[in-house]
């Protein structure tokens, strides 16, 4: 990149400034181990719930809830958040990050669990976005369960989806690496998705289900 395109993205990237609630968030998470989306990718999942209507969101992968208050912030008032975190301390701390920034504790459910053990009992076709930012290994798992729970029309976001900068570069081949630039390209080829990578963040990946 030019120095004058480094400056764009910078400034893209910090376009939609983080009130209070969310910078708290970001620090919290910070400090826990669960780094937080940054602020262009949490503004584009903004963005993508305004955009869907969303009421119904399941997220997987809470942190200590930056992600989620910027796809509360996107939906409508009566829009509910499911959002599913394997480590307790940071499914407390959302908790209070969801109170903190004034959230009504009906719009959120918040589920310390393994993904995988949850979304099972989740019905088919019923929500509106699902947000993935959780272990990538099992990334590959949880966007079949995401795809089942979308309805037509429905949108798809996973973040992390450049990985450092390593997907891009074909000789970077660590586990990691190889598995989200094969699953980018599965998605992007799926006939079931209209799909994009966008260059925010750490990348994130939306695609809407036919």
């Amino acid at each position: 990149m030019t120095a004058a395109q480094l400056n764009s993205h910078a400034y893209a990237e910090q376009f939609v400034p983080e009130g209070e609630a969310l910078e708290s968030a970001r620090h919290e998470g910070s400090s826990l181990g669960a780094p937080p989306i940054g602020t262009g990718g949490g503004a584009a999942l903004r963005l993508l719930a305004a955009a869907a209507g969303a009421r119904h969101v399941v997220e997987i992968g809470t942190g200590a809830g930056t992600s989620g208050l910027w796809l509360l912030d996107g939906m409508p008032e009566d829009g509910v958040l499911t959002t599913i975190e394997l480590a307790p301390e940071h499914a407390v701390q959302a908790k209070r990050s969801f109170a903190a920034a004034g959230v009504a504790a009906q719009r959120t459910r918040v589920i310390t669990g393994h993904a995988l053990d949850v979304l099972p009992r989740m019905n088919d076709a019923s929500y509106d976005l699902v947000h993935i930012d959780a272990d990538k290994e099992g990334y590959p798992d949880y966007v079949e369960h995401a795809i089942r729970l979308l309805r037509p029309g429905g949108v798809l976001a996973m973040d992390n989806m450049l990985w450092h900068d390593k997907v891009a570069d074909p000789a970077v081949r660590d586990e990691t690496t190889r598995l989200l630039r094969d699953l980018g390209k599965e998605l992007r080829d799926d006939e079931r998705l209209i799909a994009s990578l966008l260059p925010v963040g750490d990348g994130l990946l939306a695609a809407v289900k036919r």
